[in-house]
């Protein structure tokens, strides 16, 4: 049981790298670590390692099966969130999510809560850990449906406009598993909707300080009373536009290039020269900052961009 626990919390080593900068934080997080290419290795060297530890005279091989097991069920918790996972790190660094699941999903957690405890009263048997892994695998196939369902709501918007090429996405959005984010994409705007797929009413938005699970639920309104959003991705205003697509196009701004899914414009800092932009997967409703916020800055038009420094790049004010 420890093995198997040290092995499923063994790929978020990578953690550290946060205290390096944001940057490296994005560009490595789910590296390495979570990757399927490497998972022998990792299960190997672990397993050495416990053999070694307990001096158990079998060696590493009964340890193996146990780490590789624990490694694998990290692997895939985080493949069905929407961050993304690089499976095939070191060969290649595209990040793979199915994006069925919130980061932090209650009932999902509550299942494997009530698969331990159950396994905990009932040691003797494995119908307990049979039934809970089997309600999770089923919960997540069920996730994928709305997934689709809310997919199809965001295509049907963007018939209704007119939109002929543009691309449709849903997010999972945390309190139920009916909450999402849609977005429909076309040229540099974005349009996004908070929907419940199964609310008939709207809620009314509580009011600061109230219940915290309240006030995140409350955004996230019946299909047939949808309200939608957008944002552009270079600005609204001709100059907005010439600033913004330099700064998106540096040199220093590349690895937010290739982590953000739902790119958008999000301010110029007056004074030295700032360019913002946010990743919209991140926007959840009721959480009063958003992840994942940079910005390139410049001090004069001929002047190369930089990346902003201080950790308001992750989490800086729109001004």
């Amino acid at each position: 049981m420890a093995a198997g626990t040290l092995a499923a919390a063994f790929p978020d080593i990578d953690f550290v790298v946060g205290y390096v900068s944001p940057v490296v934080y994005l560009e490595t997080h789910r590296g390495v670590t979570h990757s399927v290419l490497l998972l022998p290795a990792w299960a190997l060297l672990l397993a050495v390692l416990a053999a070694l530890v307990t001096r158990d005279k079998r060696g590493w091989e009964p340890w193996f099966g146990v780490f590789a097991l624990g490694i694998a069920v990290h692997i895939a918790g985080d493949l069905v969130t929407g961050f993304g996972t690089m499976i095939l790190a070191p060969v290649s660094n595209a990040r793979f999510a199915l994006g069925t699941t919130f980061i932090i999903d209650l009932v999902f957690t509550g299942v494997i809560v009530v698969g331990l405890v159950a396994s905990l009263l009932w040691r003797r048997s494995r119908v307990p850990a049979a039934v809970a892994s089997f309600a999770l695998v089923a919960y997540v196939g069920a996730q994928a449906l709305l997934k689709a369902e809310a997919e199809r709501f965001g295509r049907a918007h963007a018939a209704a406009r007119g939109y002929a090429d543009a691309r449709v996405e849903a997010h999972p959005r945390p309190v139920s598993p009916f909450n999402w984010s849609v977005f429909v994409i076309h040229g540099d705007t974005i349009e996004f909707s908070h929907v419940n797929l199964r609310r008939d009413e709207a809620r009314p938005v509580p009011e600061a300080g109230s219940n915290l699970f309240a006030r995140l639920d409350a955004a996230y309104r019946p299909l047939a009373d949808a309200q939608w959003d957008a944002r552009t991705r270079f600005g609204d205003t001709p100059e907005q536009q010439a600033i913004s697509r330099s700064a998106w196009n540096a040199q220093a701004f590349a690895f937010f290039r290739w982590f953000a899914d739902v790119p958008a414009f999000d301010g110029i800092t007056a004074g030295s020269q700032c360019v913002w932009f946010r990743d919209l997967r991140f926007e959840t409703p009721g959480r009063g900052r958003t992840p994942f916020r940079f910005a390139v800055c410049r001090d004069a038009p001929d002047e190369p961009w930089r990346l902003a420094e201080g950790q308001a790049v992750a989490g800086g004010v729109r001004r």
